[in-house]
């Protein structure tokens, strides 16, 4: 252990999984995956210059014998055939008891886009999450509410998304080097919980964010086999769900699951990453690429229905589930008209879905399991899933992929406002700890962040509003004064000055620079204050 060093502040318990073999273990994992890992991330650079060269993302050719051929991915677990309705959160332990009793089918335990990578929030994730695989998770409130998972019934399916690839974890040092984000939140989840969720008859399951070609799914497929064969777990104990989150990774679903298939299970559309990506990957492209306020690209805009289209029958043409989008609605206490109104849109949505050929949805909310269950039910009936609907009808091309011009709508102020205060608000939130952030009855992570500031970067370059307000540096700038003094009266008391001066500082270097940052997360997570406790 030697070459093993911890820089973060002493966590609760977090002797029982910081312990010397897991380090080892995931030093070994950093040891012979990190330089892999550097070498792919160079490559997305390399590809995003030849996007801005060439205006243009295709099919690989020299891919296309896979595409082609007839392969399946291997038979789904017996606990991961059903995923009608999936929760997702972060690892808090009182949101993850939540999760676990919410009646869904799987809880997404997310140590990625709804979880700051605070050291505490990194180590208790990792001990909540040894807590729930042995269904001894609990929490008490500050008001003395106690949290427990239920003994009667059905538990959720835990499976667990690591950070992605382009993140580091500075608080552990492996030969000198901080250690990649991905293996740290895997490794230690992998070492400590593989062999014992095996033994209860589930496995070690995982959601794969933010790939972008099938090289990247070759090296997670990679360090499944080692790390299964260095503890000694059966080959193939493994299931992967691919989150198609980015544009590239749209044009390699079929050779993304192939990397996979001795361990995938599925594929999901991550929908709000997805558009992202797209402003990310063709803002050097011109007009056509420009999107309307993001409230009004919605899962109908031509280019998002290529997406899923694809995304279901490449799914089940491979024996894979397809998995639906997030409702991000939070259902509010004390306005039952803003309920029936988001409920209805959630209904609508997961109607499309589930028509569609989609095996089961995501929901961000307990309340929200009931009204996607419904649906899914009355189209699956006793049936696991529908992969067996093949879609033999849907023939997607690239051009239907990027014809984001068809989308229709405007830029108006009312969306730059909401993007800038969304983005400013979740950063503090993030800063401080928190994730996943409920902003105007939507549960807000990192992905939606994403989208309002890089649609502030994008339309700042290129955009007029449907007024005719030439959306420049200068004008966004007013406006995140403007909407910083409607959030602290809006916060009183509860706004934190500082934060939020960190928040705008993040928010002008990843919205306003002239370089486009490829993620927010990066340079916010140097601002981190490495003594925050974890939030719980």
């Amino acid at each position: 252990m030697s070459d093993v060093e911890l820089t973060g502040p002493v966590v609760e318990r977090s002797e029982e999984v910081l312990t010397p073999d897991a380090l080892e273990f995931v030093a070994a994992l950093q040891r012979r995956f990190a330089a892999r890992r550097d070498d792919l991330l160079s490559a997305r650079a390399e590809r995003r210059r030849q996007v801005m060269q060439t205006g243009r993302l295709d099919f690989d050719p020299a891919t296309a014998g896979v595409r082609e051929s007839d392969w399946q991915v291997a038979p789904a677990p017996a606990d991961l055939r059903d995923r009608r309705v999936e929760i997702t959160g972060p690892t808090e332990r009182k949101m993850a008891v939540n999760a676990l009793n919410s009646g869904a089918k799987v809880w997404l335990a997310d140590l990625e886009d709804s979880n700051t990578p605070h050291w505490g929030n990194v180590v208790a994730g990792q001990v909540n999450l040894y807590d729930a695989v042995r269904r001894t998770l609990a929490h008490v409130g500050p008001d003395g509410k106690q949290y427990r998972l239920r003994a009667d019934g059905e538990l959720a399916t835990i499976v667990m998304r690591p950070r992605g690839w382009h993140l580091d974890e500075r608080h552990v040092v492996v030969d000198g080097a901080p250690t990649v984000g991905a293996l740290v939140d895997f490794g230690l989840y992998f070492f400590h919980n593989a062999k014992e969720l095996l033994e209860r008859g589930s496995g070690p399951y995982f959601y794969l964010p933010k790939l972008e070609s099938h090289l990247e799914a070759r090296l997670w497929n990679d360090v499944f086999v080692e790390a299964q064969r260095l503890l000694d777990v059966p080959r193939g104990s493994v299931r992967a769900t691919v989150l198609i989150e980015t544009i590239p990774a749209a044009f390699e679903m079929d050779e993304i699951l192939y990397e996979l298939r001795e361990h995938a299970s599925g594929l999901n559309a991550g929908r709000w990453d997805y558009l992202f990506s797209m402003i990310k990957y063709f803002r050097d492209a011109g007009s056509e690429f420009v999107l309307p306020d993001r409230a009004t690209v919605t899962m109908t805009a031509p280019f998002m229905r290529a997406y899923t289209e694809l995304l279901v029958s490449t799914c089940h043409r491979r024996g894979a589930v397809a998995m639906g989008g997030m409702a991000a609605f939070i259902p509010s206490r004390r306005d039952p008209e803003v309920n029936e109104r988001a409920l209805a849109k959630v209904r609508a949505d997961k109607e499309r879905e589930a028509a569609d050929g989609f095996d089961g949805s995501w929901v961000a909310h307990p309340d929200l399991v009931p009204v996607c269950r419904e649906v899914f039910d009355s189209v699956l009936g006793d049936r696991p899933n529908q992969v067996e609907r093949q879609r033999t009808d849907v023939t997607v091309s690239a051009d239907e992929l990027l014809n984001v011009a068809a989308t229709g709508g405007a830029i108006t102020e009312a969306g730059v406002r909401g993007n800038v205060s969304v983005a400013v608000q979740y950063l503090a939130a993030w800063l401080g700890g928190n994730g996943a952030a409920a902003i105007s009855n939507l549960m807000e992570d990192a992905a939606t962040a994403e989208i309002a500031r890089a649609q502030i970067w994008h339309w700042s370059h290129n955009a007029v509003t449907a007024d005719g307000v030439v959306v420049t540096p200068e004008y966004v700038r007013t406006v995140l004064d403007e909407e910083l003094t409607r959030i602290r009266d809006a916060y009183g008391d509860a706004y934190d000055e500082p934060r939020f001066a960190q928040a705008r500082e993040v928010f002008e270097r990843v919205a306003l620079a002239d370089e486009f940052a490829d993620f927010l997360t990066i340079p916010a997570y140097d601002l981190i204050d490495t003594t925050t406790p974890a939030v719980d």
